[in-house]
């Protein structure tokens, strides 16, 4: 059996025709074209790391100020703490910056499921997954951080305890909720590509939008640190809202799919 040309493998593709391990070898391909991505991103980012990293510890350093802590910078407990906050930061900005990489690598591997008229929408879909992730990510950093660290430090002060904070346990939580962020504000571009495949319709989100409510509810109150309903909110109201918008981006892209089968 002779071995397929580059050209036939691309054509393929691009006809929708990919076996199962077809398949697999292009996720495995897409996955390790983002790690490069990620990693060449990473050296960038390094080089500028602690001035990203003063960026980044606004929020808490701002907070310590306005609650009057004698104590107003991060600490670390052991030797290597420091160096770990640096190596999660530039790790943190190097996705961010390589997103519309990562981004167009998704398009790519799902792109053989579309119409040959679908994959016009790739820009877009990049663009757009870009500007969303970066507003899920300003979203914690300037609302969501600031709240609820104003509202933890107002009751620890008045138990009678004084903030210390430790550097590598806040940015642990710092920047899983940042990324976390970062991914939800995804919702509409998913959407609009698993209703571009078929695989759900406007009616199917609408139906089962108080599912989604309630798992938004959850997904908040695990990571809000807080246990209190408002804060709970500044977390879930985003996802409700994203979800909401996705459901009106898979109808009119619902839509102009029947209209082209049609």
């Amino acid at each position: 059996m002779s071995a397929r040309s580059p050209e036939e493998d691309l054509e393929s593709q691009l006809s929708g025709h990919m076996s199962f391990l077809d398949h697999l070898e292009e996720l495995r391909s897409r996955i390790l074209r983002s790690l490069i991505a990620i990693g060449v991103a990473f050296g960038v980012c390094w080089v500028f790391v602690e001035d990203i990293f003063q960026f980044l510890s606004y929020p808490v350093l701002t907070a310590l100020e306005e609650s009057g802590a004698g104590n107003q910078q991060l600490i670390f407990t052991d030797a290597t703490g420091g160096f770990t906050i640096l190596i999660k930061t530039a790790f943190f900005a190097a996705i961010l910056l390589a997103s519309p990489f990562i981004l167009a690598q998704v398009w790519l591997f799902i792109a053989p499921g579309l119409y040959r008229h679908e994959r016009r929408y790739a820009i877009p879909f990049v663009l757009f997954g870009t500007v969303l992730a970066f507003l899920g990510a300003a979203f914690g950093y300037y609302i969501a951080f600031p709240r609820t660290l104003e509202f933890l430090f107002r009751m620890g002060q008045q138990a009678g305890m004084a903030p210390f904070i430790d550097g590598p346990r806040y940015f642990n939580f710092f920047l899983a909720i940042e990324v976390g962020l970062a991914v939800v504000f995804q919702i509409p571009p998913i959407v609009f590509v698993m209703t571009r495949m078929g695989l759900v319709t406007p009616g199917f989100l609408l139906r089962n939008t108080q599912y989604a409510v309630l798992i938004a509810l959850i997904v908040a109150a695990i990571i809000t640190p807080t246990g209190d309903i408002p804060t709970m909110m500044l977390f879930a109201g985003p996802m409700i809202l994203l979800y909401l918008i996705g459901v009106m981006v898979s109808y009119v892209v619902g839509w102009k799919r029947k209209k082209s089968k049609d």
